[in-house]
C-alpha cells in the first residue's frame, strides 16, 4: 500500500499494527504463494512450490505449539483460522483430499 505524496513530501512506508497477528500474517500469505493461490508480488507469476508451503504450514504450526496457553482468544482463533485454511488448500493441491 502506498501513501500518496503531501506537499512535496516523500509518501511515508504503510507499517502494520504490531499485534500477533503481524507475526502469523507473513507466513500465511507466503504459503499462500507457494501454494499458487497469490501472485507472487515480487515475480508477479503464479507458481506452486508445495514443499516449501508445507515448510510454512509447519512453521504455523509450530508456533501454535510453543504458544500453547499464552495466546488470547482472538489470536489463538486467528492462528487456528490460518492453519484450517492452509492445511485444506495444501491436501487439495497435493492431491491428498478430494472437493
Amino acid at each position: 500500500m502506498k501513501n500518496e505524496k503531501k506537499n512535496g513530501e516523500e509518501p511515508q512506508e504503510f507499517l502494520p499494527p504490531l499485534d500477533f497477528s503481524s507475526i502469523v500474517f507473513p507466513f500465511y500469505t507466503q504459503a499462500l504463494v507457494k501454494l499458487g493461490l497469490m501472485e507472487d508480488p515480487l515475480k508477479n507469476v503464479t507458481e506452486e512450490n508445495l514443499e516449501f508451503a508445507k515448510r510454512l504450514i509447519d512453521m504455523l504450526d509450530l508456533l501454535k505449539e510453543r504458544t500453547a496457553g499464552n495466546l488470547k482468544e482472538d489470536e489463538e482463533a486467528f492462528l487456528e483460522s490460518c492453519l484450517l485454511q492452509l492445511k485444506m488448500n495444501y491436501m487439495k493441491k497435493a492431491n491428498i483430499i478430494k472437493i
